[in-house]
Parts: structure tokens; sequence; C-alpha cells
């Protein structure tokens, strides 16, 4: 045993969670480092996921722990509101350097959920500043997620993240880009389906281009299973919101910091945005943080007026926190130092590989793969949607390998750091849990 392994757990109301049947059994974390997690019983469980995308240069990394020690017992906080401290003006310009070219402007929160409203009130703020008030619809897509604050249910397309709470923001959402006749099975971008992009204009015909503030998409759907656009899709779309004077915006959670084996997604893509969110491997887990990055010409649009009033009402108690500032930093030392931007690219051909070996199994209905992403969606039971993701997922952990499941499909994202046994070793421990469902 490790640590506290038997815990009270009746008051922790947690979070995306069936929180009776985990409570009956629950799955206890204690220690992790590199690649594993140690379970409360002291079994190594291989990390499959990254945490939940987020550790990407593996757990516990000590130059990420002795930055935060060290900020701790210097500055432990400073106010964002008029105020601030150089760690703060330092990460953002770190972080510039790594961003598509003109994204040279960075707004702090504290998660992508909170990067992704603030993201959307920056929109708003930039037309109203420009005279173009009228400018309030987004929209989003079907089976994205953006986070689970109002504003990112609203343009987010999981329904059921939307079912208990309704949506505030006005949105449209285009269709889904997944395709089970054309591009089942595909490895990286489909061929299939770029002319899909002309559905933005008939959602822009129905309420006028003059109405629409942006378009934000997920490069890569993650949440919903690992969804990759088709080859050229999002250049399309690009292309359409310049024409009409839309924003366009990535929000790049997951897909930032080298999922992809570039930096961003933007980069791979060959897509600048005009803003870009981000969270997750910001400090690679260690402390949370997110982000919006802009581009200098909506942050000029916004910053005008009387020098002594404030120009965006908008912000956070812990913007910028000293503690999450310095974790950053020293995650970005490690991802330049290791070259972990480009591992993704090194190794995900191995990957591939591994994850289209289980395509014969005939639980597997689809196969989807992009950098040190794959989504491998299964077959539903006959008794309902979900159950065959939630065995797969108790199945593997039983075995020392933590997997992610949404709905029936399973999310793959190892940490950048992953190896090619560790690679064998998921997908393995993958197969076993698939051969076994019925």
């Amino acid at each position: 045993m490790i640590g506290d392994a038997s815990p009270p757990l009746s008051a922790y109301w947690m979070p995306f969670t069936a929180n009776r049947q985990f409570k009956s059994a629950p799955r206890l974390l204690a220690k992790a480092e590199g690649m594993f997690y140690k379970d409360v019983e002291g079994r190594d469980i291989l990390d499959a996921t990254s945490g939940l995308w987020c550790v990407n240069a593996g757990h516990c990394r000590k130059e990420i722990a002795e930055a935060i020690s060290r900020q701790a017992t210097e500055l432990d906080y400073a106010p964002s509101f008029q105020m601030s401290h150089p760690g703060a003006f330092r990460f953002a310009q770190e972080l510039t350097r790594y961003a598509p070219e003109g994204l040279n402007r960075v707004f702090f929160a504290n998660s992508g959920s909170e990067a992704v409203d603030s993201a959307l009130k920056i929109v708003l703020a930039y037309h109203r500043a420009r005279g173009e008030g009228q400018r309030t619809r987004f929209i989003g897509e079907e089976r994205a997620y953006h986070g689970v604050g109002f504003g990112g249910i609203s343009v987010g397309g999981i329904g059921g993240n939307r079912r208990q709470f309704g949506a505030w923001l006005p949105a449209d959402h285009l269709p889904t880009t997944i395709n089970y006749e054309h591009n089942a099975f595909s490895r990286g971008e489909p061929g299939w389906g770029a002319h899909l992009a002309q559905n933005l204009e008939g959602i822009l015909a129905l309420h006028h281009p003059s109405t629409i503030a942006a378009v934000i998409v997920e490069p890569v759907n993650g949440s919903a299973g690992v969804i990759v656009h088709p080859k050229g899709y999002l250049k399309k779309l690009r292309e359409i919101c310049d024409r009409h004077g839309i924003l366009l915006i990535f929000d790049e959670v997951i897909t930032g910091f080298g999922r992809l084996g570039t930096p961003f997604a933007g980069h791979f893509f060959g897509v600048k945005p005009d803003l870009m969110t981000c969270a997750k491997a910001i400090t690679n887990a260690a402390v949370p943080m997110g982000a919006v990055f802009a581009t200098g010409a909506v942050y000029e649009a916004i910053t005008q007026g009387p020098e002594h009033l404030i120009e965006f009402s908008h912000g956070y108690t812990f913007s910028g926190h000293p503690l999450a500032c310095a974790a950053g930093r020293a995650a970005l030392e490690i991802y330049a130092r290791e070259s972990l931007f480009s591992r993704a690219a090194e190794i995900g051909v191995y990957f591939e590989d591994a994850a289209h070996g289980l395509r014969d199994l005939s639980i597997v209905r689809d196969i989807r793969n992009l950098g040190l992403m794959a989504g491998i969606e299964l077959h539903s039971a006959p008794d309902g949607a979900g159950r065959h993701g939630y065995e797969a997922l108790v199945g593997a952990f039983e075995r020392g390998v933590l997997i992610r499941v949404t709905g029936d499909t399973i999310a793959l994202s190892p940490p950048l750091i992953v190896e090619k046994n560790h690679i064998d070793q998921m997908f393995d421990v993958v197969g076993q849990v698939l051969r076994g469902l019925k």
C-alpha cells in the first residue's frame, strides 16, 4: 500500500465521473514518474493518456518541481489587476516564440475552459471596438469540445455536455467531418472531405455574414475521440472567414505543445488563426494554467481610448500566477532541450502502425490518428452505448495501462517521451481487452 490507500469517498463530488459506480470500486493513483503512475496498491500503471492530454514531458519532472518550489519561497502570489510580476511578462514573451507567426499577445487564464471563454469575450470586444457590435454569433462544430464554461458549452458540440445546462451564447454548428464511408481507418489526415468546409457558407447565408463574430474549431477533435479533419479543410475555413471579416479561433488546449509533432497545430496544418487557446501542457500540468494568444491587430483594436481606463473588463484572480509562470517556463525549457515538439513526428509512424494493427478486431468500428493521438472507436454493445468503452477502461487499468474513453471510443495520447516499448505495451493491453469484449 502507498500513502492513504483507503480515504473516505463520500465528500468528493468527482467531475465527469459516474460517481456511484466509481466509488464502488475506486481507481486511485498515488505516485507518478516519467511514463508511469503507481496506484495505491503499488502497481505500475503505464500512462497512455498523458494524464488528461496534458503531461507532455512525463510525470514529476524535477526541474519543474524545483522551479515551483523556488518561486513559492520568493513570491507566492501577486495580483494581476493593475499590478503584476516579472515572471508573467517573461513567460508571455517566451510563449510567443513558439506560437504561429503574428500571434504575439498572450492573455493568461487558469484552464482551457477559461481560455475559451476569454477568447470569446475578446472576439466580442474586438468587433464592438471596430464599430461592428452586431457580430455576436459564433460558429462551432458538432462533436467539438471547448470546455465547460457557458461560452464553451454554447460553441461546443457534444450533446451530453449541453443537455443539463442549455446554451447561452448565440451559436450554430458545422456538421462533423467524420465519415465512415469515405474515411474509416484513415492514417493521418483523411483525403476525402475538404469540400465540407463549404457548409460554413450555408450557415453564413442563413444569418448573414455581418452577424458572425468568429468560427471556433479544434484542429483535431480530441475529447470526441480523435476526429481528424480532412486534408485542406481548415485552410478552406480560413479562406471563408477572411472573405467575410470573421475571426478564426483554434482551440489548441489538446493539440498545443507538440502533440502533432509541431509546437502548435497551426504550424502542422499551415493555417494561422486570429486567436488560439491553450492550457494543459503549458505547464506540463504541474500547475493549472491556460492562455489565449491573439494577433497584434486584435489587441490593438481593443486597447484604445483614454490610457487611464481599463480597456478589457475581464480577467481572473489567478491570471499569470507566479507558480504557474515558473512551472511554464521550466516546462518550455524541457520541451526545447529535449526537442519534444518534434518527438511526435519522429515516433508517430510507429505509433500509427501499432494503432492500426487493431483494425481487424471485430469489435473495432474505426481507427483515427494524427501525431501522438489515436482514437479507436468500438461497436456499441447491444444493451447500449458506452458499456464497451467503460469495460475497456477498467480492463486496461487492471492490466496496468491507463487509457481514456469517450463513449465507446478509446483515446490514446501518451507523453511525448514515449518509447517503442511503451507503445507496444499499451497496444498489446488494449488488444487483449478488446478481444475479451462481447
